[in-house]
């Protein structure tokens, strides 16, 4: 799954992006970005981030390698939204720099970059993480940011349906 976005062989037109970070949060976000993908018929680019703070100077943790802590957090997100069915297009990578950065970068000319509400640190308090809260205010595309209260992913009748009428989402329950 590790990479980059050049490497992917993907046209970065045809796309929807998704950060991931091992919350509760980001895996749902997959779940939004395979039913998004659906229905736009375009691939998902699941993106993880990782960056090594560097405040505590130069100690260096034996045996430890962030690269790979990450690769297997993506894995385990991954397998925990789709279990064995893949979504066809699938690619995950790994990346490394500030999580903000690296998903407004990997959004240039992407359909839609969806990210959790909330990641895994940060006060619980505040309704948008800093990642989120960035990639709202900064993001090249669209963003969908998904909160876990919002746990039922609409089926692929539901996503992009518009009652021609009022412009409200068609509901189909």
């Amino acid at each position: 799954m590790a990479g980059t976005m050049e490497e992917q062989g993907t046209p970065r037109t045809s796309r929807i992006v998704v950060g991931v970070d091992g919350s509760a949060e980001s895996v749902l976000a997959l779940k939004w970005g395979q039913k998004m993908a659906q229905s736009l018929n375009t691939r998902i680019i699941a993106v993880t981030a990782w960056h090594m703070e560097t405040v505590f100077g130069s100690y260096i943790i034996p045996d430890w390698d962030p690269d790979q802590d990450a690769q297997q957090l993506l894995k385990d997100a991954v397998q925990e939204a789709f279990g064995d069915g893949m979504p066809e297009g699938f690619t995950g990578v790994c990346v490394r720099g500030r999580p903000a950065k690296v998903l407004i970068d990997a959004a240039e000319s992407a359909h839609m970059l969806i990210v959790g509400s909330r990641g895994r640190g940060g006060f619980k308090g505040m309704l948008l993480g800093s990642v989120s809260s960035a990639c709202v205010e900064h993001a090249p595309c669209p963003v969908l940011v998904v909160p876990l209260s919002l746990d039922t992913v609409p089926g692929p009748e539901t996503v992009g349906a518009n009652n021609e009428d009022t412009d409200e989402p068609v509901s189909t329950s």
